[in-house]
């Protein structure tokens, strides 16, 4: 796990046929293996593919739940792109 992505390639991912991709907190995180699995249903997940979704994520979670899952489905991070 060491691929960074822009935030233009996670907006690619924004659906379960192309890679569902999600940014939180600077880190991308593949979930078209988990969203059958998630216990607030897919269609959130859904909603959110491709997005930054940091600030729905802390809403409803907390560490622990990063912690548990994030390490079988992080698969990179965000570059950092220049603000012109």
């Amino acid at each position: 796990m060491s691929d960074s992505f822009t935030a233009k390639q996670v907006a690619e991912h924004k659906d379960v046929d192309k890679g569902l991709y999600i940014i939180i907190d600077g880190g991308v995180y593949a979930l078209e293996s988990f969203v059958d699995e998630h216990p607030g249903g897919a269609k959130i997940l859904k909603r959110v593919g491709g997005k930054d979704a940091s600030k729905q994520f802390w809403k409803y979670h907390n560490e622990s739940v990063l912690k548990k899952y994030g390490e079988k489905l992080k698969v990179g991070t965000l570059k950092e792109e220049a603000k012109l």
